[in-house]
C-alpha cells in the first residue's frame, strides 16, 4: 500500500461511486487504482471503469449528497483562468464535458491519465484525475501564463532605430555644441 493517500471519490462510468483514500499519483502503466475505503478494505478498481477520481479537502461532506458527492457544481470556467498551465476541455466517453488546468509538460502524454485543477478551486474538490480511457476528445482551449519570460527576452535585444538619419543627427548636434 502506497503512503501519501488522500481523501477521494472515485466515479465510475456506470455512475456508481466509491469514497475512500487513494494514492496521490497513479503510476505510469498502471491498469487499476487502489482505494482504501472507509471500512478499511482495499478496493482495486480497473482504470477502464473509472470516469474520474476527485481528490477532496475532506471526505466527511461527500456522503451528504449521494447524487453529487464530488460537489462539482461548476465544470466549466466562467472567464479566462489565472492559474498558469494549459486550459483544456475534455469530452468524456459518456459525453460529459469538463474543463480544467493541466501542467504544460510531458505528463500530458505520459502516465495513466490527466491530473487537472477544476474551475472552482474553492469547492471540496481540489484536483481531478481522468484516465486516458475515459477521454473521448481533448481540446486545448488556451495556454495561460508564461508571458513574463517572453517579455524579458524581447527587452534584452537592442531595438533598431526608426529613422536612418538619427545617428547622423546626433553626431552633428554634438559637433555644434563644441563650437
Amino acid at each position: 500500500m502506497a503512503s501519501g493517500r488522500k481523501p477521494a471519490i472515485v466515479r465510475k462510468l456506470s455512475r456508481d461511486w466509491a469514497a475512500g483514500y487513494a494514492a496521490s499519483e497513479v503510476a505510469h502503466g498502471a491498469s487499476e487504482l487502489e482505494l482504501l475505503d472507509q471500512a478499511g478494505k482495499v478496493l482495486r478498481i480497473s482504470l477502464d471503469q473509472i470516469k474520474w477520481v476527485c481528490y477532496l479537502r475532506e471526505l466527511a461532506s461527500a456522503a451528504a449528497d449521494p447524487q453529487n458527492p464530488e460537489k462539482l457544481l461548476q465544470k466549466r470556467f466562467r472567464s479566462r483562468p489565472r492559474t498558469a498551465g494549459l486550459w483544456v476541455r475534455l469530452e468524456l466517453v459518456d459525453h460529459d464535458v469538463i474543463e480544467g488546468i493541466v501542467a504544460n509538460d510531458v505528463s500530458l502524454v505520459r502516465g495513466a491519465g490527466l491530473l487537472l485543477t477544476p474551475p472552482d478551486t474553492r469547492s471540496n474538490t481540489q484536483r481531478i484525475f481522468v484516465p486516458h480511457q475515459a477521454i473521448e476528445v481533448l481540446e486545448v482551449v488556451a495556454r495561460v501564463g508564461g508571458a513574463e519570460k517572453r517579455r524579458g527576452t524581447a527587452a534584452a535585444t537592442e531595438q533598431p532605430s526608426l529613422f536612418a538619419g538619427d545617428e547622423d543627427a546626433e553626431l552633428e548636434s554634438d559637433d555644434s555644441a563644441e563650437l
